[in-house]
């Protein structure tokens, strides 16, 4: 793959998410019990979008050159995208425009990037690109992703460890929701930077190498992964529920800090305390960065 199709994108996109919608989601009466279709039929989107069944169909071939705001935002409610699926949507159109590539996200950190992660000594810390690459970690975050980091590839990538490595079933507590999240993050990521080579080999080798990935991305689904829970089994620990938070860093585009943190007087908050006093004692591998 040279570079990600954006009309196939398009077209898998839109179709995937009209055919989830009964005429009875959309407030549409539904004639009859024997619809040839599954979801909306194409003039009931261009209906509720407000465009002609022309346009629409032409939108849905993968066309999205010259649409306006108004008309992605129209057929946003159309679909009921939620938040991520709109901007996915609007992605797909920026990128239908001809125009300057995104540059490649960067795999590496400024050195005052690094010093605040290493300023957060009691929660593991650490940042990635879009592509899902570490790019940088605090100690603790070393130590709580030490089953993530086994694998001497570098940048380590968590979406290759998940789908990839048997480990990552024992490591993850809800596999099955981590890896779902992590195919529809990558997705995302696809859809904003389709020119990025890195992640172009990156889902080709997970789509040669594993069936379960090769369906979630043929789901077409996006999401956020902003804050939430995350529960792991850790070699030397045990199993810590662990809250996170996920935020942009304004100053380095492209890049996302995660930091991981226990409620105060939990199991959790015990146990990531004897993970800071393991490694303390181990000479943990700090990922190294390769030119993109």
């Amino acid at each position: 793959m040279g570079e990600i199709d954006n009309r196939a994108e398009v077209r898998e996109f839109l179709s995937t998410r009209r055919a989830r919608i009964t005429p009875e989601q959309a407030g549409l009466p539904a004639y009859g019990g024997n619809r040839r279709v599954k979801g909306l039929r194409r003039e009931e989107v261009a209906m509720l979008a407000g465009v002609s069944v022309d346009y629409y169909v032409r939108m849905e071939r993968g066309n999205l050159s010259g649409a306006s705001e108004s008309v992605l935002d129209a057929l946003s409610r159309a679909l009921h995208l939620d938040e991520a699926e709109r901007q996915h949507l609007y992605a797909l159109a920026r990128t239908a425009e001809p125009g300057p590539r995104r540059r490649t996200p960067p795999t590496t950190v400024r050195p005052t990037v690094q010093l605040v992660l290493d300023a957060i000594s009691d929660a593991p810390a650490w940042v990635r690109n879009g592509r899902h690459d570490i790019v940088a970690m605090n100690r603790l975050g070393r130590a709580l992703y030490a089953p993530v980091l086994a694998d001497p590839r570098r940048p380590a990538n968590t979406t290759r460890f998940i789908y990839l490595d048997p480990a990552a079933q024992d490591f993850f507590v809800d596999w099955d929701r981590v890896a779902n999240d992590a195919a529809a993050m990558l997705r995302l990521e696809a859809g904003r930077n389709p020119h990025d080579r890195k992640l172009i080999e990156l889902v080709g080798e997970l789509s040669t190498r594993s069936e379960i990935f090769r369906r979630r991305w043929a789901s077409h689904d996006v999401q956020y992964h902003r804050s939430g829970r995350k529960r792991l089994r850790h070699p030397v620990v045990g199993q810590l529920d662990l809250n996170f938070e996920s935020m942009e860093l304004p100053s380095e585009p492209g890049l996302t800090l995660n930091v991981y943190t226990a409620s105060p007087g939990t199991p959790t908050a015990d146990g990531l305390k004897m993970l800071a006093s393991w490694a303390a004692t181990q000479d943990l591998d700090q990922p190294q960065p390769t030119t993109p």
